[in-house]
């Protein structure tokens, strides 16, 4: 989208505690990153995001090293697991404060360790949840996505744009 933006990394804890609704927790996630930066820039639109993969009710949150990474993805292939991503949006001189979650099915291919290892090799799976990287080697495990490729990648576009057309009343365009 032709929007200048600025990247300002909140220091909030994620809550990773499984919840009825799993995008109502990506949602609170997301506006607890958002409020602390609100605060601290009034005058700016704040876009804050939370993205959670889940297999069932077992959450799949960032892993903190690459063995947990391999187990995640053992755990994931051949199945069909959800990504949800919440998204807040706050803009205190608008008096705008907007959360809303988006929810993409994501289809594995059925995965041998070695296919697992290679495919770590290849990408940093410590900073994304689920220990994988759509936007990196998707061909190497992904049978199928059916939703928003965008919001696996962490922030779904498609809806963000539509927010944000209704809310400024202007069309934004995307260039991707």
């Amino acid at each position: 989208m032709d929007i200048e933006f600025e990247v300002v990394p909140s220091h909030a804890e994620e809550v990773m505690e499984a919840s009825d609704f799993i995008p109502d927790l990506c949602e609170a996630n997301a506006k607890t990153k958002a409020e602390p930066i609100a605060e601290l820039h009034p005058e700016c639109l704040v876009i804050a995001a939370d993205t959670i993969v889940y297999l069932e009710d077992e959450l799949f949150g960032k892993p903190t090293h690459i063995e947990e990474a391999g187990r995640m993805l053992a755990r994931l292939q051949g199945r069909t697991h959800q990504v949800s991503t919440g998204v807040s949006l706050i803009y205190h001189n608008d008096e705008i404060n907007k959360v809303f979650s988006v929810i993409t099915n994501v289809t594995f291919l059925p995965l041998r360790k070695g296919q697992i290892d290679e495919y770590l090799d290849g990408i940093d799976p410590l900073d994304k949840a689920g220990g994988y990287a759509i936007q990196q080697d998707k061909h190497k495990i992904i049978k199928r996505v059916s939703g928003s490729v965008s919001n696996v990648v962490g922030l779904p576009v498609e809806r963000l744009k539509e927010e944000l057309n209704h809310l400024f009343g202007k069309k934004i365009e995307e260039e991707w």
